[in-house]
């Protein structure tokens, strides 16, 4: 997220998809849902990708001129970031699917 090599840009798009959907109006609402949906697509993503942290998974220092260069011509981005996106993407739709269908009502 930002060239930080911290936690991966995809599983912070797939937080704010969930935290548009089912975040709070107000601080005093109960924030289960919304945890448990988190919780689940991040132990996804991480058991699905072997990590959620972006320099574990390029391999590479993205805070560096160099890490930057190589992440372009090594083809890591389009092996490593580009099937990252679509995990984070998957599993963020099927967790707001689950709790869609969970709260819908019987009949």
């Amino acid at each position: 997220m930002g060239g930080l090599g911290s936690v991966c840009g995809a599983v912070s798009g797939a937080m704010i998809a969930i935290g548009l959907v089912h975040g709070r109006d107000e601080p005093w609402q109960p924030r289960e849902q919304i945890y448990a949906l988190v919780r689940q697509v991040y132990r996804g993503f991480q058991e699905e990708m072997g990590s959620t942290i972006c320099r574990e998974l390029t391999g590479l220092d993205l805070t560096t001129p160099e890490g930057v260069k190589e992440i372009f011509s090594s083809g890591v981005g389009m092996r490593v970031c580009l099937r990252a996106g679509s995990t984070g993407y998957r599993l963020a739709l099927a967790a707001l699917r689950e709790a869609a269908e969970d709260s819908a009502p019987a009949g």
